[in-house]
């Protein structure tokens, strides 16, 4: 699996471009900047088969209405429970991030314990709440690589105090997270990647789980 990581957007949240198939790609969380995103696919010859999203939050999903006038029938991946935040007249930072049309290809599939199958990626889907109550993370094992959005940073974790948000979640979807292999490669939805194993031994809010 090859993977070009382009921070966007005044948060700099992480977006994913993911691909196996010279063809095909996966985007994960396109929070802003799509001509950003949509260049790094033409520079790789590579067309879209799907967006994934981490959840739902404004930067994380800025891109999406650009991404969707270039590929209209792209599919939207999600967890059930966060599509009700995505046109939330809330979730929005105007100007910068300007609350975004209900999205038609919407698909609320993504499942605790299903896969995420195109292109030639395969992804597992573990449910994750404590940031948002549908917190998702794609742990894709044939390249030992975890996409954990704002559930997991280097040296820290998400917020747990804005809507929906629950530290006790937190913790447990950490916990889940520290059994997963210690060589495991973290792409998280802000900052540097990381290792399970550097997590487990520095990050505060893992230590003790």
């Amino acid at each position: 699996m090859q993977i070009e990581t382009i921070p966007v957007g005044l948060y700099e949240a992480n977006c994913i471009i993911a691909w196996e198939d010279p063809r095909a790609a996966w985007i994960i969380d396109p929070g802003g900047e799509e001509r950003a995103i949509l260049a790094a696919l033409a520079a790789h010859g590579l067309s879209p088969s799907l967006v994934a999203l981490t959840h739902a939050h404004f930067d994380h999903i800025g891109a999406i209405p650009g991404i969707l006038r270039a590929f209209p029938s792209l599919p939207v991946h999600i967890a059930p429970g966060e599509t009700a935040v995505i046109s939330d007249p809330r979730n929005c930072r105007e100007p910068d991030y300007p609350r975004i049309a209900p999205v038609e290809t919407l698909a609320p599939d993504l499942a605790d314990g299903s896969t995420l199958s195109s292109g030639g990626l395969a992804a597992e889907i573990l449910h994750t709440p404590g940031h948002t109550p549908g917190s998702t993370c794609f742990l894709f094992h044939a390249a030992g690589t975890i996409a954990t959005g704002d559930t997991l940073f280097a040296g820290s974790c998400g917020r747990t105090d804005f809507p929906g948000g629950s530290a006790q979640d937190m913790r447990t979807s950490l916990a889940r997270l520290a059994t997963l292999p210690p060589e495991l490669r973290v792409i998280p939805g802000h900052g540097p990647d990381t290792t399970i194993a550097r997590e487990i031994a520095t990050n505060p809010y893992m230590s003790g789980l």
